[in-house]
């Protein structure tokens, strides 16, 4: 059976995972220095960058992918970056960057959503969201149902436990938080981590980005065949006119006879 070094092991630190750990880090202790610096320069940033459900839809819309980058507490911020670590690095490695940058992003834009959903219903719309939970807990749902009999050490206990025993304590402590005064960060968590899910379930195998470039690809071949053809049946008329005949296959290519008059086509 397969076996993780888990959280003492981390995989490489590089990649988008490196850039997206640096990049909160870095915002972290800029909010640190700007609280130091100046109360009220401080809670306008927080207020701008933080997703409050009540400003959001009232335009602040960049909040959606702002509030991920603002964090709080020193150790809930280590705990949080060094998740982002441990499955950021195994699911860049196992399946790209472009896969891992897409599900992140989903995952943060549900978990997004979801909170502002549950806040309008609760009437607590000035509740703001912060942190990167909601992307972790996409990344989560991820390795716990791709990999959900890899074994890996449980830290500090000298036992192992398998991935989808991991991710079930997750949840099961998540949906607990439903029934405190943190519902809806909790909501919002459990949101991401169902965006998660239904990226993994119906995302193509590379991500929406491959895909869509290999369609872009696919739909300007066809147009530049039907170009060709378009062109190809103009000549002909044209050379018709000129009293010759010219033949082109069914994708516009010119078909040159050779000196007996024979299609040079049947030879190909």
């Amino acid at each position: 059976m397969p076996r993780y070094g888990g959280i003492l092991n981390f995989g490489d630190f590089r990649g988008f995972t490196r850039d997206l750990v640096l990049w909160n880090l870095g915002a972290y202790f800029l909010l640190v220095l700007l609280h130091l610096a100046s109360m009220q320069g401080y809670g306008m940033v927080f207020g701008f960058l933080a997703l409050t459900p009540a400003l959001f839809l009232h335009g602040f819309i960049w909040q959606i992918v702002t509030y991920p980058f603002i964090h709080q507490g020193i150790l809930n911020t280590a705990f949080e970056l060094l998740s982002l670590w441990f499955l950021g690095s195994f699911l860049e490695a196992n399946h790209g960057t472009r896969w891992l940058v897409e599900m992140f992003a989903v995952s943060v834009v549900g978990a997004g959503i979801s909170g502002i959903l549950l806040a309008e219903a609760l009437g607590a719309t000035m509740i703001p969201l912060i942190g990167c939970w909601g992307g972790i807990f996409g990344l989560l749902i991820a390795f716990g149902v791709l990999y959900a009999e890899m074994e890996f050490m449980m830290f500090p206990l000298p036992m192992m436990i398998k991935a989808k025993y991991l991710v079930a304590v997750y949840m099961l402590i998540t949906i607990a938080f439903l029934f405190s005064g943190e519902k809806v960060i909790a909501f919002s968590q459990l949101g991401g981590a169902l965006f998660g899910y239904l990226y993994i379930k119906f995302a193509p195998r590379r991500g929406f980005s491959a895909a869509g470039r290999a369609q872009y690809f696919d739909w300007r071949n066809q147009y530049y065949r039907w170009k060709r053809k378009r062109a190809a049946k103009k000549f002909q008329v044209y050379m018709k006119k000129q009293n010759r005949d010219v033949h082109f296959d069914d994708d516009g290519k010119y078909i040159d006879p050779d000196k007996n008059g024979n299609d040079r086509s049947k030879w190909n």
